[in-house]
């Protein structure tokens, strides 16, 4: 396995998670905030589950389950149901993740960090989840640290930057001047933003 880290919009996609315990909530809960269509399939669904208000199908699994879905996860205790599933969406050529059965996944979940508008996700590709736990520990007070309105900022002047100033290079020494300002805790305004084009367009 060579797993690319990329990013992937699946606000409105509708994703498949079979089975209803703890694995797959806590599934389901690292998806709700990017927004898909999630559906979960199972004979017995915890409550917990249910009352996160996602779409819940009390039955078990039907080939069928797997019409339009952009991607699934497979989170049973039922090995040969893992496997059927696995199988089936390899065929299919649709993503699926294998709950704790790194062979049969197509792609995996990273240990997540969404912070004060920073996403990240690491992973050991399988090979150690509770070392990226620990890095992903180690990211989050990193970030708790930083200004959370740092992005904001810096997508806000990010069109008139591009808009005025040609060359690569001095766009970069300005949104990292704009950046130190951020951490440094000073005012980054519209006036303070045209002072800096300023120095780059006389």
């Amino acid at each position: 396995m060579a797993y690319f880290p990329f990013y992937i919009d699946i606000e409105k996609k509708d994703i498949l998670v079979v089975g209803g315990g703890a694995v797959a909530l806590r599934k389901v809960e690292k998806l709700l905030p990017f927004n898909p269509v999630i559906t979960v399939v199972s004979p017995e669904i915890c409550n917990e589950i249910v009352k996160l208000g996602v779409k819940t199908v009390k039955r078990v699994f039907a080939d069928s389950d797997l019409d339009g879905m952009f991607c699934v996860i497979s989170a049973t205790n039922n090995s040969q149901v893992n496997e059927h599933i696995y199988r089936l969406c390899s065929a299919k050529n649709i993503p699926v993740n294998t709950v704790d059965d790194k062979e049969r996944c197509t792609f995996i979940f990273p240990a997540l960090v969404k912070e004060n508008g920073i996403t990240a996700g690491i992973t050991t590709s399988g090979k150690s989840p509770v070392y990226a736990k620990y890095v992903k520990e180690q990211l989050i007070r990193l970030l708790e640290n930083i200004n959370a309105d740092t992005v904001e900022v810096l997508w806000k002047y990010r069109a008139a930057i591009k808009a005025s100033i040609n060359n690569e290079e001095e766009r970069k020494e300005i949104f990292t001047r704009l950046l130190n300002m951020c951490v440094e805790g000073a005012l980054v305004d519209d006036k303070a933003v045209e002072e800096i084009i300023k120095e780059y367009t006389l």
